[in-house]
């Protein structure tokens, strides 16, 4: 009633020019009240009509009213500004869905500000004042307003539990000692509190030395990882000077170079950091022990006499795999490269299948995508030796080939097609039918055909073979060359192309 009290009133002493409430209320001879400065603005823009009009009643007036202040109303208006305040103080007081009432105030809750552990009373600031005041009431327990005050009473004497029982781990009343707890270890709750405060403490200590002894271990740790970075970063250094040893053509420059390029540095260790993911490192060092393989190869074809002072090591050329189980040593999972893939072909199966589709992907540009021809390259960078399968889905065939990585991806199908040019080598699937082709050149496979391929790779070697798979593994086609670069596996899709990992 009072809010719809204060609505009317606002209503009534408001100025009818800003409509807001009455400010300097000053009256027209008219009887009708206005803020003086909008009446008086009012007036200003009616200097040139010759008369003055009263806003409300229009009545006229031949010279400019004087204006008096109605102090009557102005004293009303001051009465409900106050009112306003009252109102907004006592709706920012009560008490919401998310508070704690008073439960002491009548009608309206207002919030509570403490609860009284002893009275198991919550008090807003009016209602708690006595405990400020009366010295009785000074001794009690005053907390943050809590919901829980009923989870101090005893269920079953209905009194304050003041006592906690050790025997059981549980606050009791006093009349609880006498029944139930009779005979058991109690104590004063306050008392239990304390020693309980005692060990927070002491476990709050115990985490914070755990939480230092851990951030050491991360700063140990983040040095490591900068070490091994840094030593990741010189084995690569290492591998392409290594790479481009392997290609100088003169002997005796490479006699030269050789000691110093080859030699090695210590791996750094760790005695108190144990990284498990060590797999990274083991590829790149076997990527530099295949470079110094490629190294040896060089200088047997070569027929150079190399003393094993220089070359700490001569590796005497491996036998090829003959059994699957031989080929399965090499075996491979091949990912396929989204960054390589033409617009008409869709990669599924965490990059390990490819599919013909007659709408184009919109890929983003990239200078490695192939734009001419259906093809799409691996991931993985080939050399050493490796072992990989094909298998096609759904009919329609394909090309399985293995390329240099600087094959053109955009221009004449000779430029880019697998096995159309000297960067590429590649086995054809047609209908029941196999077909080889490198530099444009056609050799028909007479094997049987199958939907299952095996691909098998000595990069140092200069080993190239394909194998029919069903069953038995069947030679349909090898070559023997010289590969001066490293490979990269592809195929180009006329229906769909799964790489699968032998086992």
């Amino acid at each position: 009633m009072a809010t719809a009290g204060a609505q009317l009133d606002s209503e009534k002493f408001s100025c009818s020019i800003c409509l807001d409430l009455l400010k300097d209320p000053v009256m027209v001879s008219c009887g009708h009240s206005y803020c003086r400065n909008c009446i008086n603005r009012h007036w200003d823009g009616e200097k040139n009509r010759g008369s003055y009009s009263c806003p409300q009643c229009r009545k006229r007036f031949s010279r400019r009213p004087d204006l008096k202040k109605n102090i009557l109303l102005a004293e009303l208006v001051e009465d409900l500004k106050k009112m306003r305040l009252q109102a907004a103080a006592a709706d920012l007081c009560s008490a919401g869905p998310e508070d704690v009432s008073c439960d002491v105030c009548p009608g309206r809750k207002l919030k509570a500000i403490k609860s009284c552990l002893v009275c198991l009373v919550s008090y807003c600031e009016e209602h708690l004042q006595p405990h400020y005041q009366a010295a009785p009431l000074k001794k009690h327990q005053l907390v943050e307003p809590s919901r829980n005050l009923q989870d101090n009473i005893c269920s079953r004497h209905d009194e304050v539990m003041k006592i906690f029982c050790r025997t059981d781990q549980q606050c009791i009343c006093y009349l609880c000692t006498m029944d139930q707890h009779r005979g058991h270890e109690t104590v004063p709750a306050a008392a239990e509190r304390m020693e309980k405060q005692k060990e927070v403490e002491a476990s709050r200590l115990n985490i914070q030395q755990r939480i230092q002894q851990r951030e050491k271990e991360v700063e140990l740790l983040q040095q490591q990882v900068e070490k091994l970075q840094q030593e990741t970063v010189q084995l690569k250094r290492k591998d392409v000077q290594l790479e481009q040893l392997s290609h100088t053509e003169d002997h005796q420059q490479f006699l030269h170079s050789y000691p110093s390029v080859s030699a090695l540095s210590e791996p750094t260790h760790s005695s108190s950091i144990h990284p498990a993911p060590l797999t990274y490192f083991k590829d790149v060092a076997a990527a530099v022990a295949e470079s110094r393989e490629t190294i040896q190869d060089i200088l047997r074809e070569t027929g150079t006499n190399v003393s094993p002072r220089d070359t700490r090591e001569l590796l005497l050329p491996q036998a090829q795999p003959e059994t699957r189980e031989d080929f399965l040593q090499y075996s491979l999972q091949i990912h396929l490269d989204p960054n390589t893939a033409h617009r008409q072909l869709v990669l599924t199966d965490r990059n390990r299948k490819v599919t013909f589709t007659s709408v184009e992907r919109s890929y983003s540009d990239h200078p490695d995508r192939f734009t001419t021809c259906r093809q799409v390259l691996s991931r993985e960078s080939l050399t050493g030796r490796h072992y990989w399968e094909v298998k096609w889905r759904g009919g329609g065939g394909g090309v399985i080939a293995v390329t240099y990585n600087n094959i053109i991806r955009s221009g004449s199908n000779d430029e880019c097609g697998f096995g159309l040019n000297n960067k590429s080598w590649a086995l054809s699937s047609g209908f029941n039918s196999f077909t080889f082709w490198h530099n444009n050149t056609e050799t028909p496979v007479p094997g049987p055909w199958s939907s299952r391929v095996g691909v098998y790779l000595d990069h140092t070697a200069g080993v190239l073979s394909f194998y029919s798979v069903s069953g038995t593994m069947t030679l349909l086609h090898g070559v023997q060359t010289s590969f001066t670069q490293p490979l990269h596996a592809g195929v180009y899709v006329f229906g769909s192309v799964e790489f699968i990992k032998p086992q």
